[in-house]
């Protein structure tokens, strides 16, 4: 998977099979002593090295100060009798810790991170989970340069390649081969949706973004249909017109499907919000910060990655995107407060506030993927300033039918994307009651406006349909510093808890 033919997303990874293999760079991890006043303990796997060379290495470790706190990071000269000429090692935490995947995805993104310029590393991590060593690895080492000069470019190249130990433990492990490429397609599932996310707004607009969808799709071997503004028109959806009439850069609806050949298969529904660009409308937003709008696709980007991947990843369940793709535009000839439009279905809604734009395009595709009669659907959308207010910028909000909320929440916090379920408050339900028409677009105040977009879009839900909101507004782009293997811009999320959702029904139904 790739939205780019000719970039390299990530470091090429392999499987090792000694800890004497040639290497620029070992990359090891730290963990708290036994006891609170013992130095900090390596992580490597059983067997790999002998004593003495343990030794040698963790008094090299003491004698820098080598601290075992999360995310710190540790160089020393290696060993002779090791391929590597120096080691880094990286803060894990306890080794409690170790029975998260995370902390290992974590702890290997650091590193990536800290070995800029680095041909090749070996890693013991790995020994730990191989999965979650190698996502981390691909994940970290993640760069964006489409739009640099040569003037700013880096002038040293990220982690080029990567040689990953298997665990030695006695443990059934899942073949170590099969295990990387799960790991690096789900790894390059998630840069392709941070890609599309960190383009900026002048290259990636409805139409572009619709055609980059078909050549995705199209590559996985998935049935694609694109809808044009014409035809958005014809078919009645009113939410995707409305929003994106106000643009010379006219709306698309993409559909992308998945079919697993199973004839009992459960069907799963995917929706993601893609407003290219969100000025507000006439509803315009404040200056300040306005260009991070760029990322009001990542709901979008996220679906087009994930059924593409399952499609990869021959997953037992059937999975179909329904992707709307609009800009935000004001103009004389954008939606105003006040309007009324007819979303896809029937449903009629007055427009309160233009920049409350995404539930209207989700409402719509929401209508179209019920009309699959799928078992599950799941939407997510950059939908809510509310979301940050409430969970802050790394924990989406999960919404929805309340054993599917729960559902999709534990595994999100399981796989490390750290959703968080969220009540929907019936009293809310009234004040988005219309003067006008059957609903308006948002309440008439500030309060739960999270949890009132959700109860907006479960109007649009069919019976019997088992569905989660994800709204990802904040932790979908990280406009802070970089952290564990999450960049500055696009992160991905929630690529990776659609992914294990959708893995999850087709083990459990």
């Amino acid at each position: 998977m790739s939205s780019a033919p000719d970039r390299q997303l990530g470091p090429d990874l392999s499987i090792a099979t000694s800890i004497g293999d040639a290497a620029d760079v070992l990359v090891i991890g730290l963990v708290s002593g036994a006891d609170g006043d013992s130095p900090p303990e390596p992580v490597i796997g059983d067997g790999l090295l002998d004593d003495a060379r343990l030794a040698e290495i963790s008094a090299s470790l003491t004698a820098v100060g080598a601290s075992a706190g999360a995310g710190e990071v540790s160089r020393i000269v290696a060993p002779a009798s090791i391929g590597a000429a120096s080691i880094l090692a990286v803060g894990m935490g306890a080794r409690s810790a170790l029975d998260d995947p995370d902390t290992v995805r974590r702890a290997a993104g650091v590193a990536a991170r800290s070995l800029t310029g680095v041909e090749r590393a070996l890693t013991t991590l790995s020994t730990v989970d191989l999965g979650a060593a190698a996502e981390g690895f691909f994940l970290g080492a993640y760069r964006f340069e489409e739009f640099r000069s040569d003037k700013t470019r880096s002038s040293k190249a990220p982690l080029a390649s990567v040689s990953l130990l298997a665990g030695t433990g006695d443990a059934p492990r899942r073949d170590p081969a099969a295990e990387l490429d799960r790991a690096r397609s789900i790894a390059t599932a998630v840069a392709v949706a941070r890609d599309f996310v960190n383009t900026p707004p002048s290259h990636l607009y409805p139409e572009e973004f619709a055609d980059r969808a078909r050549t995705l799709g199209e590559s996985a071997g998935l049935e694609v249909e694109i809808l044009d503004d014409t035809a958005l028109i014809e078919q009645g959806y009113g939410g995707i017109v409305g929003v994106g009439k106000g643009s010379s850069r006219l709306p698309r609806l993409v559909r992308l499907a998945y079919r697993s050949g199973a004839s009992d298969a459960k069907k799963v529904a995917l929706v993601g919000k893609g407003v290219t660009f969100d000025t507000g409308g006439i509803s315009i937003k404040p200056a300040a910060g306005m260009e991070n709008m760029t990322s009001d696709m990542g709901g979008a980007a996220a679906v087009v990655a994930t059924v593409v991947l399952a499609a990869q990843l021959g997953v037992g369940v059937d999975v179909t995107a329904t992707v709307p793709m609009a800009e935000n535009m004001p103009s004389s000839t954008a939606q105003r407060p006040g309007d009324v439009l007819t979303q896809y279905g029937g449903i009629t809604v007055e427009v309160i506030n233009t920049d409350a734009e995404g539930r209207l395009i989700l409402a719509d595709a929401i209508v179209r993927a019920c009309a699959d009669d799928p078992d599950y659907l799941i939407d997510t959308a950059t939908l809510t300033g509310a979301q940050m207010v409430a969970l802050g910028t790394r924990t989406p909000g999960v919404m929805g039918t309340d054993d599917f909320r729960d559902r999709v929440a534990g595994i999100s916090r399981r796989i490390g994307e750290n959703g968080w379920a969220m009540p929907f408050p019936e009293e809310l339900s009234a004040d988005l009651k219309s003067r006008v028409a059957d609903l308006a677009n948002v309440t008439n105040h500030r309060w739960g406006g999270m949890l009132s977009a959700g109860i907006f879009l479960r109007e649009f839900v069919a019976d019997g349909v088992e569905w989660a909101h994800i709204d990802v507004a904040g932790p979908a782009f990280n406009t802070g510093g970089p952290w564990g293997y999450t960049p500055k811009g696009g992160t991905g999320v929630p690529v990776r808890t659609m992914i294990s959702v959708i893995e999850d029904i087709a083990a459990l139904g």
